[in-house]
């Protein structure tokens, strides 16, 4: 068990997001080894239009807006860290917990597999999805901190 527990702001950006996303979230920090704010939430249109625009989205068909997604950013000494050693750390309590209430995932840093399928350790994950990728000739987007419901899934 860990001594994390969701901020003030971090709660307040799952406001409208799915209800079993949010149960993942929840257990996830109780399972953490690594503290972490959730960055992001349900997003408005206008938000995602200026995310795709920096290219730091690629999809206006984003889960965000229908509040099927989260960013879950690690939070160290004080600040928002967007490292990838404690995003892998995250990654796993999100999966285990996941995995726990039985919810799929799908993560961003392969987003080619349903995450909760698989045991293999996220940082191999993230290798394998660039290497499918440069092999089928395109470009890997990958966002550590994402986390979404499949849409192929229906949940309450």
């Amino acid at each position: 068990m860990s001594q994390y527990v969701l901020g003030s702001k971090s709660l307040k950006e799952l406001e409208g997001v799915n209800a079993s996303l949010i149960k993942v979230v929840k257990r996830a920090i109780e399972l953490t080894a690594q503290d972490f704010s959730v960055h992001d939430g349900i997003r408005t249109i206008e938000e995602q239009k200026k995310l795709v625009e920096r290219g730091a989205s690629k999809t206006m068909n984003s889960r965000h807006l229908s509040g099927n997604a989260v960013d879950l950013v690690p939070f160290i000494n004080g600040r928002l860290r967007w490292e990838w050693e404690p995003i892998y750390i995250i990654a796993d309590a999100m999966r285990s917990a996941a995995n726990e209430i039985d919810i799929p995932l799908r993560w961003g840093g392969c987003w080619d597999v349903t995450f909760t399928d698989t045991d293999a350790p996220p940082e191999d994950l993230v290798e394998d999805y660039v290497a499918r990728r440069r092999g089928a000739g395109k470009r890997a987007f990958i966002d550590g901190p994402h986390f979404e419901l499949p849409r192929s899934e229906r949940f309450p």
